[in-house]
């Protein structure tokens, strides 16, 4: 009995060992054989821009607040609310005829003295003739001299009363002062307006218009640089609609650099015809500086970061990658500039690398 026992044994053991050592052979050859799939990129050779990207602001070129010179009543608004509007356009009329009454009075009391003067100067003069040939007293002759002259001075003043009661009938007609755009009524038609200071509407000037952003004052004597050779290209995109960018030009650069954030000011000046750009609106800002000649350039996603800096999977001629530490250059669009650590025509691995180690065997999918 036991020695059927040991023979049965025995056999059970070899037979677990049998597939056991032929289990392991096979698992090992499987992992060694097993290639991962993977897309790759050709690193190539570019002339790439070298820009800047940052947040900007659009403002309007320039902004009148429309307010009324003399007091009365709003009697008709010649505009609907967002219309555009040219300089010179008339946009209100504030009753004019309490100034065409006061306009009719000057005129009649300039009239007035005008005769009184006219006379006065007569006498004037006959009463001077007179004093010559000894006829009247030099007191008399000074009495008439002095009442002509006093009523001169009336007409002088009754002159610049007609001259500015004109010019008060003319404020009366509320006229755009640039070329822009209409916003909100805040003084409605039959309201009267006792206060100069009230603003009526506001008008923004959106053709041409401004860009203003911000950089770090690390960046100012290079771009102060680049500024000095040409004119700087500045490309201003809307949110969700980045295929078709405003492009216009840097103008401007502060004259200080802002104390509380290290950052200094600049503007760049767009044409805006069509309007894209609105006051107030946030916008994407690319300002180029130059063009890099030559760069070795490889799409951005085949970039990694690891625990000592940024680094790309190689694929060598046998199939196996390498982890390759870079030095990264500037972006542009869906590209980055590889400074030091890859060459033209190398294969980079641009998506699978999760699955990677330094050695691994890929096996290329590109479509």
């Amino acid at each position: 009995m036991n020695f059927f026992f040991t023979i049965r044994s025995g056999l059970i053991l070899g037979i677990v060992a049998l597939v056991t050592s032929c289990s392991s052979g096979s698992i090992e050859k499987r992992i060694i054989s097993t290639s991962v799939p993977v897309t790759v990129s050709i690193a190539a050779q570019k002339d790439i821009p070298v820009q800047i990207h940052t947040i900007g602001n659009v403002e309007a070129y320039s902004t009148v607040s429309v307010k009324t010179r003399v007091e009365g009543e709003l009697s008709r608004v010649y505009f609907k609310e967002g219309q555009e509007v040219k300089k010179g356009d008339l946009l209100f009329m504030i009753d004019s005829r309490p100034f065409k009454a006061l306009l009719r009075q000057f005129e009649a009391n300039l009239a007035r003295d005008t005769a009184q003067m006219k006379k006065a100067e007569a006498d004037a003069r006959r009463y001077g003739d007179l004093f010559k040939s000894g006829v009247v007293s030099k007191q008399e002759h000074d009495q008439y001299r002095t009442n002509f002259e006093a009523l001169r001075e009336t007409v002088r003043a009754n002159e610049a009363a007609v001259v500015n009661a004109k010019l008060q009938l003319g404020y009366c007609h509320i006229r755009s002062p640039i070329n822009g755009r209409i916003g909100k009524l805040e003084v409605n038609q039959g309201n009267i307006i006792n206060d100069n200071d009230t603003i009526l509407v506001t008008i923004n000037q959106t053709k041409p218009i401004y860009v203003t952003f911000s950089l770090p004052e690390q960046e100012l004597s290079e771009v102060r640089r680049y500024m000095v050779q040409k004119d700087l290209k500045v490309e201003a995109i809307v949110p969700n609609d980045e295929m078709d960018p405003a492009v216009g030009e840097l103008t401007f650069i502060n004259n200080e650099v802002n104390k509380s954030t290290g950052t200094i000011l600049l503007k760049a000046l767009f044409a805006n015809e069509d309007e894209s750009l609105w006051p107030r609106q946030f916008v994407n800002v690319v300002l180029t500086l130059t063009t890099q000649p030559g760069a070795v350039v490889i799409p951005s996603q085949a970039i990694q970061v690891g625990q000592e800096g940024q680094y790309v999977y190689v694929v060598k001629s046998d199939f196996t990658v390498e982890s390759r530490p870079v030095v990264l250059g500037n972006r542009f669009n869906q590209e980055t500039v590889i400074a030091n650590g890859l060459q033209s025509g190398e294969k980079v691995v641009i998506d699978g690398q999760f699955r990677l180690a330094h050695g691994s065997k890929v096996e290329i999918k590109n479509n």
